[in-house]
């Protein structure tokens, strides 16, 4: 049996603030690569993940979700998800069962068709909604003549992956593969661990803090007896935010740090020494070198 020859596609995830993406993502590429938490918007550059179906490499790009952007940030959020859908061989647009064609949705769909560009319908959360609603939700969806293929999935669950995995694989163009075969992302192991902490971050004070926070990896240094030592600072813009993220007597700040640190030696597999400071920066969201730090553009 001859061996078929090596492809590689790359598949753009977009989606509304909150659709899945990347669950979906991690789910894929079987690691945790990209961080969630149940608040919208956690996702803030693009992020590509890289797994091996077969003889074909996959290199999936998680995008932020797609929203009306208000602030600098959220129109380099925007972008970004936009920018990582324009040279993909193929866009999969995911959508929240539960919520439907939202109004952030809409405007992802219009965006394509303005393109001209068509798309792989991903149905997210199936398993949270009744067949039949399920089935009005994926008629309504099929009216607009933008979608080539549907698929059915629970990310969370891992309910239809692994086929929607193998189609990816089928669409992959013959060609080199752009990445080692083992590599599971480009993300920089130093962004990795802001991520990580940021999510922490989030899902430790997510109802006391606004977007107004994120972190970044001051220190990275390899140790002799093969731990690592890290070095972050939290980010907020105001002193209030900043006693939220200390909590008191430092607990917030303790606890962050432990639940990063935990996760992050599993990522790593070495012991991680971990040391959070929290800073005030008023304007951090407007400042040029986070967004490249982020890996996103500064627009003007």
């Amino acid at each position: 049996m001859t061996e078929t020859a090596p492809s590689c596609g790359f598949i753009a995830l977009l989606g509304a603030p909150n659709a899945g993406k990347s669950t979906l993502l991690n789910c894929l590429i079987g690691s945790k690569i990209s961080i969630v938490t149940q608040k919208v918007q956690t996702t803030r550059t693009r992020i590509r993940g890289i797994c091996m179906e077969g003889n074909a490499q996959l290199v999936f790009i998680d995008t932020p979700g797609i929203f009306a952007p208000k602030r600098r940030l959220d129109r380099a959020m925007v972008s970004a998800a936009w920018d990582g859908a324009k040279d993909a061989d193929v866009v999969a647009l995911l959508v929240d069962a539960q919520r439907g064609i939202d109004a952030n949705t809409r405007r992802i769909m219009d965006g394509l068709e303005e393109s001209k560009r068509k798309a792989v319908l991903v149905v997210n959360k199936v398993d949270l909604v009744e067949k039949q609603d399920l089935l009005d939700l994926t008629q309504k969806l099929n009216q607009s003549e933008l979608f080539t293929d549907v698929f059915m999935v629970s990310a969370l669950s891992g309910d239809g992956v692994d086929d929607l995995r193998a189609f990816f694989a089928a669409q992959a163009p013959v060609g080199p593969w752009m990445y080692p075969e083992d590599q599971l992302s480009d993300v920089s192991e130093r962004l990795l661990a802001a991520e990580i902490t940021r999510e922490k971050l989030f899902l430790r004070v997510h109802q006391e803090l606004p977007y107004a926070a994120t972190v970044e990896t001051e220190r990275w240094e390899q140790k002799r007896d093969g731990s690592v030592r890290i070095e972050q600072i939290i980010y907020v813009e105001r002193d209030s935010q900043k006693g939220i993220v200390l909590g008191k007597g430092g607990k917030a700040v303790k606890e962050i740090g432990t639940a990063a640190r935990e996760e992050l030696q599993e990522i790593l597999d070495c012991k991680v020494h971990l040391f959070l400071q929290v800073k005030v920066r008023k304007n951090w969201s407007n400042e040029r070198s986070h967004y490249r730090e982020m890996g996103l553009d500064f627009i003007e």
